[in-house]
């Protein structure tokens, strides 16, 4: 059935409930196809307008390099302007987020993440990311994708009250942070068709766009690995972008045949900007090093047991290990000067039977514990539940997920991850700083192994220096070659 046969049939049967409240069929001038959506072009920018500041109140800018800033806008506007809606105002933010990710909201606002820019090796190769981006805006997906939504979620009558409504995207289930979801395979096709079309008139290399996507690839792995996954890693581009490198590699080959080898890639240049740049945690979210957390604004640390990895995230840590046991950490309100006990069995764990619940002292602070048991796919499950009086309003807490067979031997370790924990001193809290990116030149005898031992991590040193350089064996380094490293200053 063609698009157009559809907005008929929509038509007939009255889902316009109001003549002219809905914008029509029409034909996209990225795309050239026929398209029919709830929001008019002026309720994209709108929308835009609106979730904006959620999605920097969310993420955060990066604002300790303001060159960076500028650079991602320079380049944006590069690509903006060989776009179809070249006179449409666009904006590009660089976000304060490890995540390897970046999205875009409806009206023009372009989002790369710094873990996004550590990771790309080229001007080329970013500019194909900010490509891609824009031509989600230029084709209208998150338009596509709210009236999909919306009719999806609403019978034809309610249909005629959404549209002209401010809160459009509330209605349709949108908040700040479902703009970073996926998109269609094809949808993330078409953007990719965009990326390179925008990437070959701004006079960059299109092949940029498959190399990345490998060194995405590849990232996505080493993430697996690092967390002990089998399936596909929740925690990048790949969950959010589906993909199709083949097809994404033989169109950026067919245009990048016909561009006479004049194709910028800026590898250098790109390579120096980065070097200072924050890698991975932001003293905002506190710094992962090894088996302990450290947060240098709240002043307080603890270290996992051994064979537990962390990840750290804007709302809580997690420590798990290859067996499925997990630590969740996290902060919360508790009404002033409630008792932890009452804290843990009537708001944290309301409704559920608590066991053992005992008070208990942490580092001179009033906490309490208890556990309770609940049924998971592959057998019970034990959580014990720590919350630790911080403040007068604020707790923290530790929930310790097991599988039942596994609690007992896990028992000593996590009293000893909840006996380290501390307040730390204004000395050491200072002192914390969080890792940099430097770029080095590749000297004569420089190997893959020894840029590893330069890497400032206790694990997958290798393999995280080749995943960063997007490179496979030592004969790639060259000397007088650039490459990045990560350092603890």
């Amino acid at each position: 059935m063609t698009l157009l046969k559809r907005c008929r049939l929509a038509l007939a049967a009255g889902i316009l409930a109001v003549a002219g409240a809905l914008a029509a069929c029409t034909t996209n001038p990225a795309t050239g196809q026929q398209e029919f959506t709830l929001m008019s072009p002026s309720d994209e920018i709108r929308v835009g307008q609106q979730e904006h500041p959620k999605i920097l109140n969310e993420f955060g800018v990066y604002q300790e390099m303001p060159e960076l800033n500028a650079y991602v806008a320079t380049l944006g506007g590069r690509l903006h302007s060989v776009s179809e809606l070249s006179q449409q105002s666009f904006t590009f933010t660089l976000l304060d987020s490890d995540m390897v990710n970046a999205f875009a909201l409806p009206g023009g606002y372009v989002y790369i993440t710094r873990g996004l820019m550590a990771l790309a090796n080229s001007e080329a190769e970013l500019a194909g990311v900010v490509g891609h981006e824009i031509g989600h805006v230029t084709a209208r997906h998150s338009a596509q994708r709210v009236t999909q939504q919306t009719l999806a979620g609403l019978g034809a009558v309610a249909l005629g009250a959404v549209v002209g409504d401010p809160q459009l995207t509330e209605m349709a289930g949108l908040g700040a942070l479902a703009w970073v979801q996926g998109y269609s395979r094809a949808h993330e096709f078409e953007a990719d068709q965009l990326g390179i079309r925008y990437m070959s008139r701004a006079g960059y290399d299109p092949i940029a766009m498959s190399t990345f996507l490998n060194s995405l690839g590849e990232n996505s792995n080493l993430s697996r690995q690092l967390m002990f996954q089998d399936g596909e890693a929740q925690i990048d581009w790949f969950s959010t972008h589906p993909r199709t490198p083949d097809r994404v590699a033989a169109a950026a080959q067919a245009v990048s045949g016909s561009g006479g080898g004049n194709w910028v890639h800026g590898r250098d240049e790109y390579l120096r900007r980065l070097d200072g740049m924050i890698f991975g945690d932001s003293p905002e979210q506190g710094f992962i090093r090894g088996r302990t957390f450290s947060h240098p604004i709240m002043r307080m640390t603890f270290v996992v047991p051994e064979g537990f990895r962390m990840l750290n995230s804007p709302d809580a840590v997690l420590a798990l290990n290859k067996d499925g046991a997990f630590v969740r950490f996290d902060g919360a309100q508790a009404q002033q000067n409630v008792p932890m006990t009452t804290y843990l069995t009537q708001q944290w764990a309301r409704g559920r039977e608590v066991n053992d619940l005992e008070k208990i002292d942490m580092d001179g602070m009033e906490a309490a514990t208890g556990w309770l048991q609940v049924q998971g796919n592959s057998g019970p499950i034990n959580l014990r539940l720590v919350a630790l009086r911080w403040d007068a309003t604020t707790v923290y807490r530790f929930m310790i997920v097991s599988p039942a067979q596994y609690t007992a031997g896990l028992e000593m370790p996590m009293r000893r991850m909840l006996g380290s924990f501390r307040r730390l001193s204004q000395a050491e809290a200072a002192a914390l700083r969080p890792l940099r990116l430097r770029v080095v030149e590749v000297r004569s005898g420089d190997t893959i192994n020894s840029f590893a031992q330069r890497m400032a991590f206790d694990d997958f040193q290798r393999e995280r220096f080749m995943v960063l350089n997007g490179i496979t064996s030592n004969g790639q380094l060259q000397p007088g070659m650039l490459v990045k490293i990560v350092t603890e200053s």
